[in-house]
């Protein structure tokens, strides 16, 4: 297992290691906790320390962070569980103007961003929120299926890769994204996924897209999920490796310094059981109607030339 750290970056605290002392680095007892069944059987001695405990169900984030709104209360709201409840967290303290905080059970990245959709019925100028503290445990954060933690590593890909190809890319940024690329990679190298591995290059990934903000790769897949309704982490392994093509003709020389990152996402494809739209359950009749919506989405301008219609529909439909 990598090394337990913490690291201090600006606002937030990241603490990586084991989660056994989770609590007090959450700010002691009673916090307001948000989380999933499979979340509390993972790491009950959190959720026995919550004030108060919110189950988070399917459905989208605005959505449900809109019905909790006057419900959750609280000076600290906990996300654990994967990315939805982390980005329900977010909203929450976003709308509420109180601390996030998240210890993820997935590779979602979303416990490492301000990345979030607001609450229905929030002004869209209200200013969005990361976790002030991260407790991210290997243990926890990469303890899905196979198929799942497949699934979540190409996310964290996506992130990594995109990364380096935005308008806000930076050495430090894409430092990290090559090392993040790097430990995913190497973490699917053995029979059985090396989990610890693979939790930090999914954290380091996630630092990446905080740092770059996102473009036309996470654009196409959150589409996917808002208008097919495809799941968050088999969206983004469907389509990585043509998102990973159109990035390579945008820049050529940073998707190249990735070696055979392509490679590597049709390989977990496979795993995650997730080679195309239709494994995922996308039906080809709504891709015209994800290409409007993805079209209209200001963040493809993060990595120019912006996609246009007929390149988001062309890559949906090699996708399919």
């Amino acid at each position: 297992m990598p090394d337990p750290f913490v690291w201090v970056d600006g606002e937030r605290t990241i603490h990586f290691g084991p989660a056994a002392d989770a609590v007090s680095r959450l700010g002691g007892p009673g916090y307001t906790l948000l989380t999933t069944p499979r979340a509390a059987a993972a790491a009950p001695w959190i959720v026995a320390a919550a004030g108060a405990v919110h189950d988070v169900g399917a459905g989208q984030v605005h959505e449900l962070a809109g019905a909790l709104l006057g419900v959750v209360t609280g000076e600290r709201i906990v996300a654990l569980g994967g990315g939805r409840v982390v980005d329900v967290a977010k909203a929450l303290a976003a709308a509420s103007k109180v601390r996030a905080m998240a210890v993820p059970t997935t590779l979602s990245g979303a416990e490492m961003t301000s990345g979030h959709r607001h609450a229905v019925g929030v002004d869209e100028a209200t200013p969005r929120v990361r976790p002030a503290v991260v407790v991210f445990d290997p243990a926890l954060a990469a303890s899905q299926p196979l198929p799942e933690l497949a699934a979540s590593s190409l996310n964290a890909l996506g992130h990594a890769v995109e990364g380096p190809c935005t308008v806000k890319a930076n050495p430090v940024a894409t430092l990290a994204a090559h090392e993040a690329a790097r430990l995913l990679a190497a973490g699917w190298a053995p029979d059985e996924p090396d989990r610890e591995t693979l939790a930090l290059g999914a954290l380091l990934a996630g630092y990446v897209i905080d740092s770059t903000g996102l473009g036309l790769h996470h654009v196409l897949a959150q589409t996917l999920v808002r208008v097919a309704g495809a799941g968050h982490g088999a969206a983004n392994a469907a389509v990585l490796p043509h998102t990973i093509a159109a990035l390579a003709r945008r820049k050529p020389d940073e998707i190249a310094a990735f070696g055979d990152v392509a490679g590597l996402a049709r390989r977990l494809q496979v795993v995650a059981g997730a080679v195309s739209l239709e494994a995922i359950g996308v039906d080809a009749a709504v891709l015209p109607a994800c290409a409007d919506a993805a079209a209209a989405r200001p963040q493809l301008a993060n990595t120019p030339p912006a996609a246009g219609r007929d390149e988001i529909l062309a890559i949906y439909e090699a996708a399919l």
